[in-house]
């Protein structure tokens, strides 16, 4: 790797004016996603993004590309060497790739290579773990903390480690932790104001929500939904994991459907996943935390990876917008 051209980043990539359209640019990126699709015409092309720890890109890989082949036998989670000539689709970065070369098993040891590729939750991951203990440790009702530690007994080492989605919001090592800490931290915070709450509830629904996507994901370069997770989904497997766990910890039979309607309702929409509506006041509650702080995720990624010169980021489609990343006064 010693004698390999200077290596951009996604960042570096991104915060090129336009008119570097057709500079050439060498990148050690992950595989992050291949969708093979077909053409009208019957020619064969992958839809793909490659990412790193700075952010990520599509593109398209047509068949008659020198990458084609190499990225087909590589597949999802592949690093690679990609040599490519920056080029733009409706103003969106969309390189034209000429070679991708997959590293070789003996290089994939390079110290700090995989911390220039995996991207991770901003703050750090064990003082997440810590508050989020402590966040378990707070539900006075013995029952219900008794079911919420039965859950994380069992999926805890996967979960600290599991992004929160594929691509849509916190989705990055950690992000699933970082996610739920952050709900569980304005739970507390607003629960003052709606004394309709049962706070150990929703706190107890806050910390379960998403624990289906702790068997949903798999994959450690790259997130896709594992076999369970397409089958039945994360609002399923979350919920199968709450009932077994308070049915071991002898929760009562009320405290249990309420606490089974969260998980299947949090999604708040039946298009989005949702299994049902929120019909409790909690389970209200639980939903719009979720999505406030999914799409406030989703500003705070935009923000990180913003170049110095944007103005605004690519469009987000979990906002159906751009977001304007120039701080005011800028």
């Amino acid at each position: 790797m010693a004698d390999s051209p200077p290596l951009s980043t996604v960042r570096d990539l991104k915060a090129l004016d336009p008119s570097a359209n057709g500079r050439p640019f060498t990148s050690l990126l992950v595989v992050k996603k291949l969708a093979a699709k077909t053409a009208s015409n019957g020619n064969s092309f992958f839809s793909a993004d490659f990412g790193d720890r700075t952010g990520s890109f599509g593109c398209t890989v047509f068949g008659d590309s020198p990458a084609f082949e190499t990225l087909k036998d590589a597949g999802e989670g592949a690093i690679v060497r990609l040599e490519g000539k920056i080029d733009y689709y409706q103003g969106r970065l969309s390189p034209r790739l000429m070679k991708a070369t997959v590293l070789a098993e003996s290089e994939l040891g390079a110290p700090g290579l995989l911390e220039t590729l995996v991207e991770v939750a901003p703050e750090d991951g064990a003082a997440l773990w810590t508050e989020f203990n402590a966040f378990i440790e707070s539900i006075g009702h013995a029952e219900l903390r008794a079911t919420v530690r039965a859950v994380f007994d069992e999926i805890g080492e996967t979960f600290k480690w599991s992004p929160a989605a594929v691509a849509m919001h916190h989705a990055y090592r950690h992000g699933l932790l970082e996610h739920t800490t952050h709900m569980a931290r304005v739970c507390k915070a607003l629960l003052p104001l709606y004394t309709e709450i049962d706070a150990d509830l929703a706190l107890a629904g806050i910390l379960l929500h998403d624990t289906g996507k702790a068997i949903e994901y798999e994959g450690t370069l790259a997130t896709k939904r594992s076999r369970r997770g397409i089958l039945q989904g994360h609002v399923v497997l979350g919920y199968q994991l709450a009932r077994k766990a308070a049915i071991k910890a002898k929760l009562d039979p009320e405290r249990l459907e309420r606490l089974e309607h969260i998980i299947l309702s949090h999604q708040g929409e039946p298009e989005w996943g949702a299994a049902v509506y929120a019909a409790t006041p909690e389970a209200v509650f639980v939903s719009m935390i979720d999505n406030l702080d999914a799409k406030m995720g989703m500003v705070q990624r935009a923000l990180r990876q913003a170049s110095d010169g944007d103005e605004f980021s690519e469009r987000l489609p979990g906002l159906s917008s751009m977001l304007l990343t120039r701080k005011l006064g800028d």
